[in-house]
């Protein structure tokens, strides 16, 4: 079918909208609805669209920002904090996967018809792609399971780190695989010095310049130069890479590696996030289209086999070598099931391999459809784990036992104690004030080296996941006089309310959150206290304010125990500006409402308005130069300004019924 530019726009937009949207309500990553559309509206399925050289170059923008925002986390000393998983383990990972599939494509090349050829070039472009694991699916499983700080959590993500890392020299290497093999070490000696050259220039140079030049724009105090500055540099420097023989990304990521070591960095992050999601989805969108699914379907066999070997093979590896680095059974079989499916950066190499004529394109479409498949199982995978590990591993029952059986140990003769979920900076100031007051605590925590460390040094810490019925039990709930929660996450203090509810209904538990937005939730689901952060430290800054301005200090711990009382209600809620566009819409706000001569609400009591049926409340009513009580008797007139809360919809219906 043809299609105007618009209406290819609006068709991609359309399907990729709904893709999303689907995928978010089965709670599978939006990466795979951008690969779905891709496959239902290409050239082999509907056929709606067709992939052109203008729509690919306009996703080819999306991993020059991908490879922006993977330098912009580049950080040199947490690189070397984790050095020993990352070039130990990390680089083992990906070097003997592409070992391991150079050795499988030598070992078939003699079993395939003449017209399928797999070289060594195209063995290790496989390789290189199947050693990729989803950077985005991962993290955010383990953000969301709070396993970023686990011992396997930390394997996990070092191992990312590498991967995202060897991407940079397969970007150089795998176009000059393409090139003519009595030229080939030619081409690959000439595109590492250039690499060097390149490197060494924006690298020394651009250090200084991009500090000085981001400083210059900066003081004109204009988000719109701060953003057209970004996208120059960011572009910039992948035109230079590319005019230099080498990849776009490449540039980019350096880009972004310049720019970490800047103080605009979270700025910066925040600002490209809208350009990097929108065009890395057109990218993905791109690679559905190449799937042919009826080659597919005829070939359904081998695709299942491509995908049970890669994912077992990277599982069977990488759970091997974190054993052989000094991991528990557990720890090992938890790093391998997380790291076994295909990732972003996959694409993006296969894809490369396709455009340097190095790989069949039926071997293509096979890999292409298996590595979907992959990451469409990983949230599956991760998600069973734990049962996984637990039926395989004949150890594991044992060391967990074990480990509880350390925590029952240290708590066994305490009484009447504070059970500490979490011994972060809050956790460990908790216990400092807990200990001055010769009050007994235990706390939970998963960061294995915090708690060798915390225990070294004799303080009342375990390993333990709070969030798990045996390690609350192993802690002493039934003997506990408290349980606080010192981190702040919802869905996991939400888990600890619900089993100390079951297990001790009458403990009470006191939780940290960030701000307000979970107040009410937190409280229903059995909190007895709910301390958000952001309050607290809006509250201390006013007493010590009012304390300094000569308010008399009973007045003022009396308005802080008020507000406290009142769940922070006067606190809740405040005027949203530019700098705040991209706040969540269900956070409570602030918004004024000036009442005009035509406004249907003025001469009307403010009762009959039923701004509350609207979803809001009224704060406030300004006339003139003085306040009027909130009351349902109020009369509004021309010129009030009536200050509304609540969320952002919920406010502009409330303003639509005050005005007309």
């Amino acid at each position: 079918m043809t299609f105007s530019p618009l209406e290819l726009t609006l068709l991609l937009l359309g399907s990729a909208v709904l893709g999303v949207v689907a995928f978010r309500m089965m709670h599978l990553p939006p990466m795979l609805g951008y690969l779905a559309v891709g496959i239902l509206i290409g050239p082999h399925a509907l056929g709606l669209a067709e992939s052109s050289e203008a729509f690919h170059s306009l996703a080819e923008f999306g991993v020059v920002f991908l490879m922006f925002s993977i330098g912009l986390e580049f950080s040199l000393p947490k690189l070397m904090a984790m050095r020993g998983i990352v070039f130990g383990l990390g680089m083992a990972q990906v070097v003997l996967t592409i070992v391991a599939t150079m050795l499988f494509g030598w070992t078939i090349a003699t079993q395939l018809p003449p017209s399928i050829h797999i070289g060594w070039q195209a063995s290790f472009a496989l390789g290189g792609a199947l050693a990729m694991s989803s950077t985005a699916i991962v993290s955010k499983m383990l953000t969301e399971r709070l396993e970023l700080e686990s011992e396997h959590g930390r394997k996990i993500i070092g191992i990312l780190l590498f991967q995202d890392l060897a991407v940079v020299p397969l970007l150089i290497l795998i176009p000059s695989l393409g090139q003519r093999p009595d030229a080939l070490v030619e081409t690959l000696a000439w595109a590492g010095v250039k690499a060097v050259i390149v490197l060494a220039l924006l690298l020394f140079f651009g250090q200084k310049l991009v500090r000085g030049w981001f400083t210059v724009v900066v003081k004109r105090r204009s988000q719109e130069l701060f953003m057209l500055n970004l996208l120059l540099i960011t572009l910039g420097a992948a035109w230079i890479t590319e005019r230099a023989g080498l990849s776009l990304a490449l540039g980019a990521f350096v880009a972004g590696m310049l720019i970490s070591e800047t103080e605009y960095k979270h700025q910066v992050e925040e600002d490209i996030k809208p350009f990097r999601d929108v065009l890395l989805g057109l990218f993905f969108i791109t690679i559905g289209m190449l799937l042919n699914v009826q080659l597919v379907l005829a070939h359904w066999w081998l695709v299942l086999v491509l995908l049970a070997g890669p994912v077992l093979l990277k599982f069977a590896l990488i759970a091997g070598l974190a054993k052989l680095f000094g991991a528990s059974d557990g720890v090992s079989m938890r790093t391998g099931l997380a790291l076994a499916q295909a990732g972003e950066f996959g694409f993006v190499l296969l894809n490369l391999a396709g455009g340097s004529n190095l790989m069949d394109p039926f071997i293509i479409q096979v890999v292409l459809a298996s590595m979907v498949l992959s990451m469409l199982v990983a949230p599956f995978i991760i998600s069973k784990s734990d049962q996984i590990v637990m039926k395989v591993s004949s150890n594991e029952w044992m060391m967990q036992s074990l480990a509880l059986t350390k925590i029952a140990s240290r708590t066994m003769s305490t009484n009447k104690h504070v059970i500490v979920c979490g011994f972060g900076r809050s956790g460990q100031s908790l216990a400092t004030l807990l200990g001055e007051e010769n009050i007994d605590y235990h706390a939970l925590d998963l960061d294995p080296e915090r708690v060798q460390e915390a225990q070294t040094a004799g303080r009342h810490v375990s390993y333990g996941d709070a969030a798990r019925r045996e390690s609350l039990i192993a802690a002493g709930i039934y003997r506990a006089s408290a349980v606080v929660i010192t981190y702040a996450s919802t869905p996991s203090a939400l888990k600890v309310l619900h089993l100390v509810h079951e297990l001790a209904p009458t403990l009470p538990v006191i939780v940290r959150s960030y701000d307000d937005t979970d107040l009410d939730l937190l409280k229903s689901a059995g909190a007895a206290e709910v301390v958000p952060e952001l309050m607290e430290g809006s509250l201390m800054l006013a007493s010590h304010a009012l304390v300094m301005l000569g308010v008399p200090l009973r007045r003022v711990v009396h308005r802080v125990q008020t507000a406290r009382e009142e769940r922070y209600a006067s606190l809740r809620g405040y005027f949203h500006g530019a700098s705040d566009a991209g706040e969540e819409a269900d956070l409570e706000r602030l918004h004024s409402v000036t009442l005009s001569g035509s406004a249907v609400s003025v001469g009307k009591a403010l009762g009959e308005i039923d701004v509350a049926g609207a979803g809001a409340e009224v704060t406030s009513i300004r006339r003139g130069k003085g306040r009027l009580d909130v009351a349902p008797d109020v009369v509004l007139e021309a010129g009030d300004v009536v200050v509304l809360r609540g969320a952002a919809d919920a406010v502009n219906r409330a303003e639509q019924r005050l005005l007309r």
